[in-house]
């Protein structure tokens, strides 16, 4: 990654900017969790959530957790414990809008990906949201229509995964 952009591990100093940049991405959409439920999920595994820092300043972050597969968090309700999975469900990603169509997305997903195989995972999941089904599946992404996903991600939400490798 270019010198002007660091990934790395997300760190109890990082809530601030991670809440903030999760109202501004989802509150619109009635998506938004809320800092206790997405602490919930970066208990179960901080070795899995990661932001993206610009000059000192977090830019974006992607928190994820082991899950099992065509199963996901209800953003209602925060997260009782960790899974023992080799899925790593991706359940955040979320970049300051001013850095959005830059690529650092793709950047933080394969960051994602070299620590799942890293890590022993077999496969990666999401749910899309707001029709990034469509962009996900570029990416390697399978939708599982089959999957019954919570109510609170909204009415096109999609559960996804791929393999890890």
């Amino acid at each position: 990654m270019s010198g002007e952009f660091l990934i790395r591990q997300l760190a109890d100093g990082d809530w601030d900017a991670v809440v903030a940049l999760e109202h501004d991405a989802y509150a619109a959409d009635g998506l938004s969790e809320g800092r206790e439920a997405l602490r919930s999920r970066a208990r179960c595994s901080p070795e899995t959530c990661w932001v993206l820092e610009q000059h000192g300043v977090v830019r974006g972050y992607l928190l994820s957790l082991p899950y099992p597969p065509l199963r996901c968090p209800d953003l209602a309700v925060a997260e009782a414990g960790a899974f023992e999975s080799d899925n790593l469900h991706v359940h955040d990603l979320v970049l300051a809008e001013e850095l959005r169509g830059r690529e650092l997305a793709a950047k933080l997903m394969e960051h994602a990906q070299a620590r799942a195989a890293e890590g022993g995972f077999a496969q990666i999941s999401m749910i899309a949201v707001r029709g990034s089904d469509i962009l996900l599946r570029f990416y390697g992404y399978r939708a599982h229509r089959e999957v019954a996903v919570p109510a609170s991600y909204g009415r096109r939400a999609v559960y996804m995964s791929r393999p890890v490798g």
